[in-house]
């Protein structure tokens, strides 16, 4: 598999006029080429299942190293201590590996009727703010839920989940049906506090993070508008965070929240919360404090080279090319996509900073399609729990690059935050507040425009 990431790099760096090896410079108006969405080093031209799991062209040998060590470990199951190979797992956990909430790097879902969770997970508060201005933690229980353990140690929680349906009616007359997720909190440890606040969160794609986390946060900070100065119904704002490496204020982009600023954090939390594998940036247990474990381990599970591989395997994942984009009906959605405002919130197009420690990351004109900005999506969204400056009804602007690749590449497609929608059709019917202009302006295209739209959501 190496071997033929290696000969399709070579590939495409002939083919991109090997960019990488010439000194970084921006895109001409001459240069813009639609279908990358990458940028010119970042782009890989893979409709396959594997579309999210290719790295980049260009690397130097070392670097191709780091990234499959990273895809190792990113792969690897962790198992409780002591162990040869991978300690560190739990106490208490929400699952043993990266890829078991990202399969192939993709998205997450909800839990089929009677199943565990695989792929989603509770984030959970009281009401207030912690020192830190983040949420305030559930004594005992932490920010997350974790419905996992190790021997000798009990799940926080479990969660169980049951839709009910309600019927939307387009202007056409076309009936859909939009499930309603309920949750209910069973089996806790010990007591849950009466004002628990719960949030329900599906894994999101790997694809683009390493762009993500190179564009400058002026550019970010752009297409805020916090006040709708220009009376669009559009109020973008940023999510002003704590970084734990930085100690001090961040803008947040990474989380359905926008509550993490850097892929590093990402990444170490995630192996912190998820799956309790203390690390340099989270070296606390995320079960410290509980009353059933009196007895912790102490020290750093996990090596510091193995975290900063997982951090560079996906900074340095490729992002699938736009496809058919000559195609007509994909040129017309793209213009009812704009028609209809989707574009205010889902911005094209960023040019990431230059860093001239890795310069294939330097100046790429990238089309995520987000505004990486917290947008108010209506009560019917709405968690009811803050998190930093990221009011209950508020969530960060999903990125739409790869989307229409998610079904391929995980084997299922579900959207929004808790994966309630079942289509993209679903999706933009559960857009509410901010966005409730658009969907309404979507309700009333006919059917032609409505599969001209999704047909080019599914060509990013």
């Amino acid at each position: 598999m190496r071997k033929l990431y290696i000969i399709g790099g070579l590939l495409l760096l002939v083919f991109l006029g090997l960019n990488a090896c010439r000194e970084t410079h921006p895109f001409t108006e001459g240069d813009m080429d639609e279908r990358l969405s990458g940028g010119d080093t970042y782009t890989i031209f893979d409709g396959s299942s594997s579309a999210f799991s290719t790295m980049i062209a260009g690397m130097s040998s070392r670097d191709e190293f780091v990234h499959a060590v990273g895809d190792k470990f990113f792969e690897s199951k962790f198992v409780s201590a002591p162990a040869p190979v991978n300690p560190g797992l739990g106490p208490v956990f929400n699952n043993t590996s990266c890829s078991g909430c990202h399969q192939r790097d993709g998205r997450g879902r909800p839990p089929f009727a009677g199943e565990s969770l695989r792929a989603m997970l509770f984030r959970i508060s009281i009401p207030g703010a912690a020192a830190d201005g983040g949420p305030n933690p559930v004594p005992g229980f932490g920010t997350q839920l974790q419905d996992k353990a190790i021997a000798g140690a009990h799940p926080e929680a479990d969660v169980s989940l049951q839709y009910t349906e309600k019927t939307v009616t387009l202007a056409d007359g076309t009936t859909l049906s939009l499930r309603i997720p309920h949750y209910t909190v069973t089996n806790p440890y010990h007591p849950l506090p009466a004002n628990l606040l719960l949030s329900p969160r599906i894994a999101t794609q790997t694809v683009g993070v390493g762009l993500i986390d190179a564009i400058p946060d002026a550019e970010i900070l752009s297409h805020a508008d916090p006040d709708d100065a220009d009376h669009d119904g559009i109020s973008g704002r940023a999510n002003q965070i704590y970084d734990p490496t930085l100690h001090k204020a961040a803008i947040g982009r990474f989380g359905w929240k926008a509550n993490v600023a850097t892929l590093k954090v990402q990444v170490a939390s995630a192996f912190q919360q998820d799956m309790g594998i203390t690390n340099y940036v989270f070296p606390e247990e995320s079960s410290a404090g509980q009353s059933q474990l009196p007895v912790q381990e102490t020290g750093i599970d996990l090596p510091d080279s193995v975290l900063n591989a997982v951090v560079f395997y996906m900074r340095t994942l490729a992002v699938p090319a736009r496809r058919n984009i000559n195609d007509m009906t994909n040129r017309h959605g793209a213009a009812v996509f704009q028609q209809i405002g989707c574009a205010k919130c889902h911005v094209t197009t960023f040019t990431t900073r230059v860093d001239v420690t890795f310069p294939l990351l330097s100046n790429q004109v990238i089309h995520p399609y987000s505004d990486f900005l917290l947008h108010d999506m209506g009560p019917e969204l709405g968690d009811g729990r803050p998190d930093y400056e990221a009011g209950p009804n508020e969530w960060r602007t999903a990125p739409l690059w790869g989307i229409g690749l998610t079904e391929k590449v995980s084997g299922y497609a579900y959207y929004m935050h808790d994966g309630r929608a079942r289509t993209l059709t679903e999706a933009i019917l559960w857009h509410g507040g901010e966005g409730e202009q658009s969907r309404e302006s979507f309700k009333e295209l006919d059917q032609a425009d409505r599969d001209a739209l999704i047909s080019f959501l599914n060509s990013l």
